[in-house]
């Protein structure tokens, strides 16, 4: 019996929209093992069930899967990379159903040397509805300009959302699709920061070693592997201090300059150049995130110290080896990645106020829309203190967009126009 597959509503939506555009390619991208494979399988269930699509104008084609690529002629080269782009356009083609639109999709193309020659091929065919994923935006970046000239649509695809993993647990332990309490939010939170948000892991119902396991062999070795070691051919323990110092150091504001100090401290001797090519290889991953530094009075980007972000809190705590600490950068993580999956553009904010520079969490904005300003506290309320110094860096602001103050107290309230709202209450909510 197939297994039941939990839904993603936030990307079902966005493809339903670009349904039928055929001449348009719809790229997911996203870190490996974050549910784009799944994604596509939701759609096309969807396809069936309420657009009544047979099954033979479906064409599923996963380039991980060795049987499936033996069968369609595909070789592995010396560097793992599969050879033969031509077998597997002749492959679609042939299965092709004439005078029906077709929907084609093609799992981790990027695994195929010269894929842009069969992606591009497909989209120009009048009958065929185009859906590919990739793994690493390097392999995307400029291909997919230059091979489309522009004419196709990428939707970035995270593991679950505190929402998507809250829905999944209490269906794990409820057996029914309902978003009911069956356990308290602060006690799903604290295994969604332990045990991750990759969509897999719910399958091993809460055991913390088979979790750990997949999390450090199947997602972390693999991506780093194939997405970055393939690439630059570098030192794997090299890499490997460098990803868990920027891990150890989310939400932190960072420089290679710095990293490289820091590294020294520990006996680690490793230089800005390389550093700066492991950084690379790890955002263009998805497994890392850099957020700028942007300059709230002079509305510009800053270049200097970043700060970085991770994908998946429960990856950091299994390759860290330890939980529960820096509980406020971990909180502000994961309003980061929330931001980014509901379509905003996000900086750190600074600015300049009674003589010193004052540091805002988050500055948001969605293409065209107005800005949003978010500050990030584990407990604003403690006391008076507490939530002088937090509210002061939106206080600062002197226009009139939305602030807003997130953290684990419980209700809402307001102060001098600066909406507080409990955080767990602001990522369950929808975002539309």
């Amino acid at each position: 019996m197939e297994k039941e597959l939990i839904d993603r509503p936030r990307y079902i939506k966005k493809l339903e929209a670009l349904k039928g555009q055929s001449d348009l390619v719809k790229v997911l991208t996203g870190v490996r093992r974050c549910g784009k494979s799944k994604i596509l399988k939701l759609f096309q269930q969807k396809l069936k069930k309420e657009d009544k699509i047979k099954d033979n104008q479906i064409i599923d084609i996963n380039l991980e899967d060795r049987i499936q690529t033996r069968e369609i002629g595909l070789q592995l080269d010396e560097k793992q990379f599969l050879l033969g782009y031509d077998k597997l356009l002749d492959y679609v083609l042939s299965k092709l159903v004439p005078n029906k639109l077709n929907y084609v999709f093609i799992d981790e193309i990027q695994l195929l040397r010269n894929w842009q020659q069969v992606a591009n091929t497909l989209r120009l065919q009048d009958n065929v509805d185009l859906y590919i994923t990739g793994s690493n935006a390097y392999m995307f970046s400029s291909d997919l300009a230059n091979s489309f000239g522009g004419r196709y649509l990428e939707i970035k695809v995270q593991p679950f959302s505190f929402k998507e993993y809250f829905g999944a647990y209490n269906k794990r332990l409820t057996g029914d699709g309902t978003l009911q309490h069956a356990s308290s939010l602060q006690d799903v939170y604290a295994h969604y920061i332990k045990e991750s948000g990759f969509p897999q892991t719910l399958d091993f119902f809460f055991d913390r070693q088979l979790i750990n396991d997949y999390l450090l062999d199947t997602v972390y070795t693999n991506t780093i592997q194939k997405d970055i070691v393939k690439r630059f051919n570098v030192d794997v323990a090299k890499l490997d201090v460098v990803v868990r110092y920027l891990f150890d150091n989310i939400g932190n504001e960072t420089s290679t300059r710095g990293i490289e100090r820091g590294l020294k401290q520990g006996k680690f001797d490793i230089s800005v150049p390389t550093i700066d090519t492991y950084i690379r290889g790890l955002l263009d991953s998805f497994l890392l995130y850099r957020c700028e530094r942007y300059d709230i009075k002079g509305k510009q980007i800053l270049d200097s110290n970043p700060k970085y972000y991770v994908a998946d809190i429960g990856l950091r705590t299994a390759l860290l080896g330890h939980e529960d600490t820096d509980l406020g950068h971990i909180l502000e993580n994961i309003v980061y990645l929330e931001l980014l999956r509901r379509g905003y553009n996000v900086s750190l904010g600074k600015v300049y106020n009674a003589g010193k520079n004052v540091e805002v969490d988050f500055v948001a904005q969605k293409s065209g829309g107005k800005i949003e300003y978010y500050q990030v506290a584990l407990y604003a309320l403690i006391d008076e203190t507490t939530l002088k110094r937090e509210l002061a860096p939106l206080e600062a602001i002197d226009d009139n967009y939305p602030k807003y103050l997130l953290s684990m107290d419980f209700g809402t309230g307001e102060n001098k126009g600066i909406k507080r709202i409990n955080v767990l209450d602001w990522l369950l909510a929808d975002d539309e």
